[in-house]
């Protein structure tokens, strides 16, 4: 008879988080996503070993408008897009560098990056998350998704798949798509 009680009570402790797996969203390691503020739709890659989320930009320059942070970037991710971007910074990032990265001269283990919140959405899931500003063109994907922002999309990942929730649904629809 305890035995039932301990096994009953053991089943009610674990239903709670069968409810909370279930709510889960499965994405694969590569996912398309759209950044409905530039109406662009990149390919990205999620990575649970990174803590933030870092977006390939170039001539990342800080600035002060009206007393506050700001910065201005180009994105780094093909030859359209050769206007700047003016954004809030909401923070600076520090990141670990790599041991290939390291400069004794430069005396830090880390390098700072501004970072800036932008809506992004895999699927038809859309989130506004914190995006650090990086030069990532010499990787594959412009555009990495850490841990932070795969826990706001009630994310996991799947590393054997690959671009499972489709096109992202919140960009502007074109003309021919009607």
């Amino acid at each position: 008879m305890r035995f039932q009680a301990h096994l009953m009570s053991l089943c009610l402790l674990i239903l709670p988080l069968v409810g909370v797996a279930a709510e889960k969203t499965i994405y694969g390691l590569h996912e398309y996503v759209g950044i409905p503020d530039f109406d662009l739709e990149v390919k990205a890659k999620l990575d649970t070993g990174a803590v933030t989320a870092s977006l390939s930009a170039r001539d990342i320059t800080r600035f002060e408008r009206k007393g506050e942070p700001w910065v201005r970037f180009y994105l780094a991710i093909d030859g359209a897009h050769a206007h700047p971007i003016e954004r809030p910074i909401k923070r600076i990032s520090r990141i670990k560098r790599r041991a290939d990265d390291f400069d004794p001269k430069k005396e830090k283990p880390y390098t700072e990056r501004p970072v800036i919140e932008l809506d992004l959405c895999i699927g038809e899931t859309k989130r506004t998350i914190e995006v650090n500003l990086t030069d990532r063109t010499s990787f594959e994907y412009p555009l990495l998704i850490g841990s932070d922002a795969l826990v706001s999309f009630g994310a996991v990942v799947d590393p054997s798949r690959s671009f499972t929730a489709g096109k992202p649904g919140c960009l502007k629809k074109s003309k021919t798509d009607k």
